[in-house]
């Protein structure tokens, strides 16, 4: 076989393996993620009666979500808590599939029955706030997190300037997630709103787990004193004309797992 047929075959099949490669990686690059829908439910009890609202999900809530085709995320109380919040995440393949899930839920004689026994001598929640959210492109696989020890776990919900919500996620995606890790923090899941809700366009809402009080601190100290989170911030500040949250824009709360909570 003359050597410029040979040649020719082997950079053809070079080229076809080249491009087949290039293909399967970018068929990989673009599968999807998380699809789930996520759902953020705040409760604030009534007065008097977070304990028995914590023992009504503990004996009966949670264990009839799972019944329904829900997944319980995790459970947490915020520290401290004038208002009485209880704080959970659930996961739905769809938000179709939550729409009967919950309907079914609420129409179990088991929910019935716990619900009226639970608040025979009185209401358990004053107001409930819900949230639609999803998954960033880049946050890690949510979910339960079991642990031997509470872990102290922080909300942190950002709303970003006018027209740099993409930029707030890119720098998370590219700087500010693999520096949390670098200083000891746990990146558990960040969201972006569902469009349908209040403010979509400008809120990033995730949540980092610490050993401790102490342990948060010294990440939190550490983390802005890095001269790579300087620069980060610099360069993309600059980029943007400004910072790229909203006066106030950044919020954080504290959260402790409730005793029937996964999530530890």
């Amino acid at each position: 076989m003359p050597f410029i047929f040979k040649l020719k075959c082997a950079l053809g099949f070079a080229f076809a393996l080249s491009a087949m490669t290039i293909t399967l990686s970018g068929a990989k690059a673009d599968d999807p993620k998380d699809k789930r829908s996520y759902e953020m439910r705040v409760y604030y009890a009534a007065e008097g009666k977070l304990d028995a609202l914590n023992a009504r999900f503990r004996d009966h809530t949670t264990k009839l979500f799972r019944k329904h085709g829900m997944t319980n995320i995790g459970y947490w109380t915020p520290v401290p808590n004038p208002d009485r919040k209880l704080i959970y995440i659930l996961a739905y393949p769809s938000r179709e599939a939550r729409e009967v899930s919950w309907k079914e839920f609420q129409a179990d004689p088991d929910w019935v029955s716990a619900k009226a026994e639970s608040e025979k001598d009185g209401k358990l929640v004053d107001k409930v706030e819900s949230t639609f959210l999803h998954t960033t492109d880049f946050s890690p696989a949510v979910k339960s997190v079991p642990s031997k020890e509470p872990q102290l776990y922080e909300l942190r919900t950002y709303t970003a300037s006018a027209g740099n919500l993409d930029r707030l996620l890119k720098r998370f995606k590219d700087y500010t997630m693999g520096l949390f890790t670098k200083h000891g923090a746990v990146n558990f899941g960040y969201w972006i709103l569902d469009k349908d809700q209040k403010s979509a366009d400008e809120t990033l809402v995730y949540m980092l787990i610490y050993k401790s009080a102490e342990q948060k601190a010294e990440s939190n100290k550490a983390f802005g004193a890095d001269p790579d989170w300087i620069a980060a911030r610099a360069a993309t500040e600059k980029e943007a004309g400004g910072s790229l949250t909203a006066p106030n824009g950044v919020k954080s709360v504290i959260l402790t797992p409730t005793d029937y909570s996964r999530s530890r």
